[in-house]
């Protein structure tokens, strides 16, 4: 068996840009934001990213690093609409491709199966297909004859996941709620990584139906601590709402400026000493 660890710069090493990204979770939930923090530290730009969108595409889209975006929505939850997204879009900064949430699911399903495309009912009827004139429908070769939108794969050179456990083999237990279909990010893509809270040894004692993604389907393993911060990563931990908030209404510049001008400990010691400051 392999050993598959590594650090977040060396999962950064193998991405490049231009290159079409997957990021798991949704909205402000359990997205690999360490790992993401680590891609804004590199000059890797031009990207294509996949995503049930939150601070992960906004973090991107303020810097500079997205050409074309394709996601069901980008929000902070608690927080309706991403702000440094709706301002990177509002600009023009980047392409969007915006499709209804089953359709997204449909095109990761196509991709982890190697399918060019699946048949949805999801975005008939509304205006997704005068947004997308990409997009084409077909028709049921039975008796039925019923028309369905034909959403194409979301094949992903690369994907980023955070789960809450994972030993280093690469299989990923999540404990939370929620899968997020992270299992269809990892399986969608020619390569996956994945950072974890703590990595364990085995999962001798776990429930099967944690075990959310598959060895076979990780290239590389990350021990990231609050990497999913300031989304939540439950039971671990939940929302850093204030500091979300901080994110939401400060500028740019000046978040990144103290945030992120440093390594990933230098950002956990700085979102500390904020909370400090608040008290």
């Amino acid at each position: 068996m392999t050993d598959k660890t590594m650090t977040a710069e060396e999962v950064v090493s193998r991405l490049h840009s231009g290159m079409t990204l997957g990021i798991g979770g949704w909205g402000s939930r359990r997205k690999p934001m360490a790992l993401v923090r680590a891609l804004l530290r590199s000059d890797i730009t031009d990207l294509t990213v996949i995503s049930y969108g939150g601070p992960d595409v906004g973090l991107l889209a303020a810097a500079g690093r997205i050409r074309k975006l394709v996601a069901a929505f980008a929000t902070l939850d608690s927080i309706p609409l991403e702000p440094h997204f709706r301002a990177a879009r509002q600009r023009g900064a980047f392409e969007l491709t915006e499709v209804d949430e089953a359709m997204f699911m449909w095109g990761l399903h196509a991709a982890a199966n190697r399918l060019p495309f699946l048949p949805v009912r999801a975005g008939l009827g509304s205006d997704v297909m005068r947004v997308n004139p990409g997009l084409r429908t077909v028709t049921s070769p039975y008796e039925d004859g019923e028309t369905f939108v034909a959403m194409p794969a979301l094949r992903m050179d690369a994907a980023l996941v955070h789960l809450n456990r994972a030993d280093r083999l690469g299989n990923g237990q999540y404990l939370g709620p929620d899968p997020y279909f992270d299992d269809l990010f990892c399986e969608a893509a020619d390569r996956a990584y994945l950072s974890c809270e703590r990595l364990v040894d085995g999962f001798a004692a776990a429930a099967p139906q944690t075990l959310l993604v598959n060895r076979h389907s990780v290239t590389g393993v990350v021990e990231a601590p609050n990497g999913a911060h300031f989304t939540s990563c439950v039971p671990d931990y939940g929302r850093d709402e204030p500091f979300q908030k901080l994110y939401a209404t400060t500028p740019w510049p000046e978040f990144a400026e103290r945030f992120l001008a440093g390594d990933e400990k230098t950002y956990q010691s700085a979102v500390q000493t904020w909370h400090e400051e608040q008290q």
